[in-house]
């Protein structure tokens, strides 16, 4: 059973960028529009720059949508953390 603060994900459209010694990923939910930026080292895999970028995503929409729902965010989300 998922949790109530869960966000399903279908597609995410991602933007990766080397910048020196960083890469710059974009990633974006195409239903929401909803669109976060994340810097991370160029030595980590693309699987792990898309990872970091979508969690970074869905902690966004959870906020958002707890934010919508008049509730505040729940902290202290040890599962968020790459």
């Amino acid at each position: 059973m998922a949790a109530q603060d869960d966000v399903y994900l279908p597609e995410v459209l991602f933007e990766i960028r080397p910048q020196g010694r960083y890469v710059r990923v974009t990633a974006i939910d195409p239903r929401s529009g909803v669109e976060v930026v994340s810097i991370c080292a160029a030595s980590y895999s693309q699987a792990m720059l898309k990872r970091l970028a979508a969690r970074k995503l869905m902690y966004v929409l959870r906020k958002r949508r707890a934010q919508a729902l008049g509730g505040g965010v729940r902290t202290g989300r040890t599962d968020l953390l790459a």
